[in-house]
């Protein structure tokens, strides 16, 4: 049995839509639709922009909370400069980005009180659910370390965090209520993430503040998959997974936008998560700019977006117990009931840091990869700066994997490091995997630059290199076994050109 795609739209920003609708109001769109309610020289001015946008230049940076038009506030990103791909440039252009009414819900009027002690789950959910009631806005968190439960978004509302606020999320597990989530790709009811939304649209978490999950260590532990595999395979719904309770444990993510459309998370840092800390599921319109994750406990991905369509990660720092970025789309016979892609996706201006993958595709990605595009990447130290990894059992697809201008070192296992037999599982759903490509990039001080190993029934169909540069490569060959188009074009290793 072959989980292979239909690959007439690869390379296609449009092509194999998700189930999930991508909206069609772009973030030039709004700008231009922003424009048209002004007059004279404001109009003019952001008309500049517009256009300076649509000519390949940078977006102009403006602070969180710059009003655009009457009382709308349109959240703005760090500048992202033009890509060397059309399609990449498209997919960064049509992503949304959210706008708010410029009211404002101070969560100390709701009775917040930032002392590190006094329990705050409560006042955030009524300023929450009074911004969304209102008609949306900016519910804002002063200085002060509050401590807190789960955060639940609601559709048109900018949690915003000042310098110096922090949220210091509760080991008390009551304060995190049974949701929909995902344990390593597979759907179930677990505690809360500490800032989560479902179903939501037109959400952010902005500002400068912080977030720390150490407090979570108490009850926010346990990596059973196992039990929910078994529940599984006896045709169990997700909604009947109940985890707590159940006699096993698994971990609850950071941050999870889930099912949402339009979402911006931007210049927050994240301290002692206890999973991944990024995990934007089932959505579309996702940006995520100038945020900090950071590495304290094993298995902690920095960022990993599952089965979401547009995508933009930037200018991000990545620290992690873990991949840095690693993209998702379910696993195994779960991901196959889902059967949601992670597709147009940019990566850019990133810095990583972590013991394994810069950008990986996987494990988890049943439903699918493809058009994913990374642009000035520096990873040091991390094992492999692209990692793509599946197996016979978990099937998928990569597929138009694109990296550019990478600048990786101290890589503990290959600049590039592609493979079917992950964890050494087996079974019916063949892999596809295939249109890898590396240009203008460098790598130092590593034991291979391409270890790359399809299946002899199975190989991996097309990697491409070229005006790249590795030095310092332990093994001065690569690994390249049942892999077929290969095209490398000005690759020198240890000084010496490669031809392939």
């Amino acid at each position: 049995m072959s989980s292979k795609p239909d690959r007439s739209d690869e390379g296609s920003e449009e092509g194999g839509r998700s189930a999930v609708s991508r909206p069609s109001v772009s973030r030039r769109g709004l700008l231009a639709g922003g424009a048209a309610v002004l007059g004279g020289a404001a109009a003019a001015s952001l008309a500049g922009a517009v256009g300076a946008q649509a000519a390949g230049l940078p977006r102009t940076t403006a602070a969180p909370g710059r009003l655009l038009a009457g009382r709308v506030t349109q959240l703005r990103t760090s500048a992202v400069p033009t890509l060397p791909w059309p399609a990449a440039n498209a997919i960064v252009a049509s992503t949304k980005l959210p706008a708010f009414p410029t009211a404002t819900f101070p969560v100390t009027s709701y009775g917040a009180v930032g002392n590190g002690t006094t329990d705050n789950t409560a006042a955030f959910a009524k300023a929450i659910a009074a911004c969304n009631a209102a008609g949306g806005g900016h519910v804002t968190v002063p200085a002060g370390t509050y401590l807190t439960g789960a955060i639940r978004l609601l559709s048109n509302v900018d949690l915003n965090l000042a310098g110096g606020a922090t949220l210091k999320f509760s080991g008390d597990a009551t304060k995190f209520p049974l949701v929909l989530t995902r344990y390593e790709g597979i759907e179930c009811m677990n505690r809360s993430p500490m800032i989560y939304a479902h179903g939501a649209s037109n959400i952010a978490l902005t500002g400068s503040g912080t977030l720390d999950a150490s407090g979570t260590a108490p009850w926010n532990v346990g990596s059973d998959r196992a039990y929910l595999e078994t529940l599984v395979v006896k045709g169990v719904p997700p909604e009947q997974r109940i985890v707590p309770s159940s006699g096993h444990q698994m971990r609850s993510t950071f941050v999870e936008p889930y099912a949402c459309d339009t979402v911006l998370i931007q210049g927050v840092a994240l301290h002692n998560s206890r999973f991944w800390q990024l995990h934007p599921t089932l959505s579309t319109n996702v940006t995520i700019d100038s945020v900090t994750t950071s590495a304290t406990n094993s298995n902690t991905d920095g960022c990993d977006p599952e089965c979401c369509d547009h995508v933009v990660i930037q200018n991000c720092t990545l620290g992690a117990g873990d991949d840095n970025i690693a993209i998702k789309s379910g696993r195994d016979a779960d991901g196959r009931r889902i059967n949601t892609p992670s597709q147009n996706i940019v990566i850019v201006g990133c810095h990583m840091s972590g013991p394994w993958g810069a950008v990986s595709c996987g494990s988890e990605l049943t439903g699918g990869i493809r058009n994913v595009y990374a642009y000035k990447i520096v990873a040091n130290p991390t094992r492999y700066a692209l990692y793509v990894k599946s197996n016979t059992q978990r099937g998928g697809y990569a597929t138009n994997i694109n990296l550019d201008s990478i600048t990786a070192s101290n890589q503990k296992g290959a600049f590039a490091f592609v493979t079917m037999t992950y964890n050494g599982q087996t079974g019916s759903f063949a892999p596809d995997f295939g249109g890898f490509s590396v240009t203008n990039s460098t790598g130092h001080t590593a034991p291979y630059a391409f270890d790359v190993t399809g299946l002899s029934s199975d190989p991996v169909h097309g990697i491409t290199a070229s005006n790249c540069t590795f030095t310092n490569i332990s093994h001065g060959a690569d690994v390249m076994s049942h892999v077929t188009g290969i095209a490398f074009s000005n690759v020198t290793i240890n000084g010496k050109t490669v031809t392939k």
